[in-house]
């Protein structure tokens, strides 16, 4: 049986999320449609608009459906129609193609946006948009939203927050200065290929894809209503347990944290002096390639990864990493632990025996 701890990656769908999915597919018809089988899917959902809505105190057409995370990030960097973008060099792929024009503001070694720069590249740059993720992906490092916001609004720019790792991990309303944000479902236990975009009061949006009037006339399409009940049981049950998940798999984390330590004096441990995500863990192995512990814990039944989930199945080298360890070798060394709703001890108990196999392994092998 696979040791699945690529919760970053995705996640499996919880059953309640299955059952939410079942129930919206026998409720059949077209939302835009005005008769009363159509109005029952549209007001499926609006419902479940409300629900996130509520979660982060936003009003319910501020809520915008899209197919993930990669669209809800699109979708603000063209759609706000900004001619002037800072992103931090950490950001996610979805943000760095959609601006790749954009400047990008370096961190420092703890993963964390290196607020001096940021203030002089607010200062003295022509306002636009700033793009901040919430946690990183890679590392789970969670920025100061909050007073990034602060500064950002005080320079008169807008700011866009890919909240995709933060959801359900993080509290909701540290980001509610944030002008523009990015969700995604399947992160959470909810299905893939349905996300959303949260849009402050007064802002408009460009679309990106044209045609009927739906989600505001900002996302046309026939809405995915079977994918938006799942993301609002997912949304729902993962906010419902956040802080007791919190706990546990904090508890997690740290024995994972703890017996590495124990073990292999030498590995390193990125991004644990700044503030983290509970469930995640980059653990560098100095020596060995990230691609070589990714296949061998494979070949044992671990699932783990090195990178971003989204580089078309390829380990390659971290820019994550890079930007915080520039000229360094361990940007090449390191893999990501990540943990979720369905992890259990024995998935620990699994992951922590056959890491010792494979640490020792390439010890006597050098």
């Amino acid at each position: 049986m696979v040791c699945y701890l690529d919760y970053n990656a995705t996640s499996p769908i919880r059953s309640c999320v299955i059952d939410a999915m079942v129930k919206a597919a026998y409720v059949h018809s077209n939302p835009s449609s005005v008769h009363a089988a159509g109005r029952k899917v549209r007001n499926l959902i609006e419902s479940a608009r409300s629900s996130i809505a509520s979660i982060f105190d936003r009003a319910n057409d501020n809520i915008i459906f899209t197919s993930g995370g990669t669209e809800a990030d699109a979708l603000a960097i063209r759609g706000l129609k900004q001619n002037n973008v800072l992103v931090s060099a950490i950001e996610h792929n979805a943000v760095l193609s959609a601006a790749s024009y954009a400047k990008q503001i370096p961190v420092t070694k703890n993963g964390v946006v290196n607020i001096t720069v940021l203030e002089d590249l607010l200062a003295n740059c022509k306002p636009g948009l700033l793009c901040v993720m919430w946690a990183n992906n890679e590392t789970g490092v969670v920025q100061p939203i909050a007073e990034i916001a602060r500064l950002a609004h005080n320079a008169g720019w807008l700011l866009h927050v890919d909240a995709v790792q933060g959801l359900g991990r993080l509290d909701p309303l540290t980001i509610k200065e944030a002008d523009s944000v990015a969700l995604s479902a399947h992160k959470i236990g909810g299905p893939p290929g349905i996300g959303a975009i949260l849009i402050r009061d007064g802002l408009t949006l460009s679309p990106l894809i044209t045609g009927g009037g739906q989600e505001r006339g900002w996302r046309a399409g026939t809405e995915n209503d079977v994918g938006i009940a799942g993301f609002a049981m997912a949304i729902t049950v993962a906010e419902a347990e956040r802080k007791t998940e919190k706990i546990r798999l904090t508890n997690m984390r740290n024995r994972i944290v703890t017996e590495l330590l124990n073990r292999a004096p030498e590995v390193q441990l990125i991004g644990m002096r700044a503030e983290c995500l509970c469930n995640t863990l980059s653990i560098a192995l100095p020596g060995v390639a990230a691609e070589d512990q990714v296949i061998a814990l494979d070949l044992d039944g671990i699932a783990v990864s090195a990178g971003s989930a989204c580089s078309s199945g390829k380990v390659k080298r971290s820019h994550v990493l890079d930007a915080m360890y520039p000229n360094d070798s361990i940007a090449g060394q390191a893999i990501r632990v990540s943990l979720g709703w369905a992890s259990t001890s024995e998935d620990i108990d699994q992951f922590l025996q056959f890491w010792g196999v494979m640490r020792d392994r390439y010890r006597i092998n050098r």
